[in-house]
């Protein structure tokens, strides 16, 4: 039987590793295509930054798809931006997808070359302040979201609480207060890619920038229980700015659909996202299912200032 590589998060506290039957590309079977670092070297250090992002953003992507016709889920765990490229390669792509890949490594790899030669710092995934200013939250700042578990009006009401602990290029990253405490992070398009125990993620429902019609897919799954989890289908059903506990959002509504699974148990689910579209930052959540883990109201109520 062939060894197959780990998936790793570079940003989570904790590497998870998964086996998979019959792999038969080792990531080191795929060569990165060098690129020139000169092509870069009349570019700022907010452009190089920018290119970084796209390329590992592209690279994700190509992951995604080649594992969706695979099968083997080893995205699942989600490693939102930041890409782990040996578990790329690990991804089984063949043909033009391995070309692709090799050449986004290469393009990666001279990219990081051409920013350490100008002095851009090692931080390639900081925000510039900039587009920090022109986000509708701050670091620092706590997020309170008013949640029905059982997704009914008149069901009890509790608090769920994030408080928002970095801005990066194409991710957000929180502390889960109370409760579920742990680290959440989301992409730019709002796709969860990192909870806690027992917290929601659908780390690849929503791609690319949302547009009016678009139709969405992926999964839904209930962090740490592999038994738990929702295929999805949804279509952007709105669009438009939209003020939200005294903030201003660019607003996209998502209507969902779908069944939830429990193991060998289906039911069916609806619902509704609603994401910020310069940011990902979540604004509500309703989802009705008879799969307790899939019937809730998530809805941001308030937004506290950060404290010292």
């Amino acid at each position: 039987m062939s060894a197959c590589f780990p998936v790793l998060s570079l940003l989570g506290a904790a590497a998870a590793a998964l086996a998979l039957a019959g792999c038969a590309t080792r990531s080191g079977d795929v060569k990165p295509i060098p690129a020139s670092a000169a092509e870069f070297s009349i570019w700022s250090c907010e452009r190089i930054g920018d290119e970084i992002e796209s390329v590992q953003k592209r690279a994700a992507d190509l992951a995604y798809a080649v594992d969706e016709r695979g099968g083997n889920n080893i995205v699942a765990l989600g490693f939102g931006l930041t890409v782990f490229w040996p578990a790329l390669f690990a991804m089984r792509p063949q043909g033009l997808e391995a070309q692709d890949l090799a050449q986004l490594k290469g393009r990666y790899e001279a990219l990081q070359e051409a920013a350490r030669t100008k002095g851009c710092g090692v931080d390639t995934l900081a925000l510039p302040a900039q587009r920090l200013a022109a986000l509708p939250l701050a670091v620092g700042e706590r997020l309170v979201y008013e949640e029905r578990r059982d997704g009914r009006r008149g069901a009890a009401a509790s608090e769920w609480t994030l408080r928002l602990t970095a801005l990066r290029r194409g991710e957000a990253e929180y502390r889960v207060e109370g409760g579920s405490d742990g680290v959440l992070r989301h992409d730019g398009s709002g796709n969860v890619v990192q909870a806690p125990p027992g917290v929601l993620m659908w780390p690849h429902l929503l791609r690319g920038e949302l547009a009016l019609g678009q139709v969405v897919a992926g999964e839904m799954t209930v962090s740490g229980d592999p038994l738990q989890r929702a295929r999805l289908r949804g279509q952007v059903v709105a669009l438009g700015p939209q003020t939200v506990a005294g903030r201003r959002f660019d607003v996209a509504v998502i209507d969902l659909f779908g069944d939830a699974q429990h193991g060998d148990i289906s039911t069916r689910l609806d619902g509704a996202l609603v994401v910020d579209r310069t940011s990902g930052f979540l604004l509500r959540l309703d989802l009705r299912s008879a799969e307790p883990a899939f019937s809730l109201q998530r809805r941001l109520v308030r937004i506290e200032a950060a404290t010292p």
